[in-house]
């Protein structure tokens, strides 16, 4: 029966959690962007149309 290899069970955990990491910076970081960007765009005026 063959050896787990646990350096390797390591690094692919090391990795994954480094990527997801990475990927949660990049969403707080786009997420801070937004609001600016929302304040620069003003809002298009909103039809006004009859509910009838």
């Amino acid at each position: 029966m063959a050896k787990p290899n646990y350096a390797f069970a390591k690094r692919q955990r090391d990795l994954a959690k480094k990527q997801k990491k990475e990927e949660k910076l990049k969403q707080k970081a786009e997420a801070q962007q937004r609001p600016a960007q929302a304040e620069e765009l003003p809002q298009p005026p909103a039809d006004k149309t009859p509910n009838e």
